[in-house]
């Protein structure tokens, strides 16, 4: 998971934020079911329940981004057709 994020950081030369829990999607449509009932009053404080666990920053070294970006494409095409349908 960490290699992920930062190759995201990396490759988008933005700040990446990993909240502790993972399992957003299935929290995400707690939430909303939680604003429709009225468990939280608003998305303030559906925000509130969020927290950091890690976070990751740009290398900043373009050269290594753009390499490791040419490296991931050559790897996607090397993957297509890889199943037959």
């Amino acid at each position: 998971m960490d290699l992920l994020c930062q190759f995201q950081a990396d490759q988008l030369d933005v700040r990446v934020q990993r909240p502790k829990d993972r399992e957003t999607t299935a929290l995400g449509a707690a939430y909303l079911a939680g604003l429709a009932e009225g468990v939280w009053e608003s998305t303030d404080a559906v925000a509130d329940q969020w927290t950091l666990d890690c976070e990751f920053q740009p290398a900043g070294n373009r050269d290594a981004a753009n390499l490791a970006h040419t490296q991931w494409l050559r790897a996607v095409e090397r993957s297509r057709g890889w199943v037959q349908h």
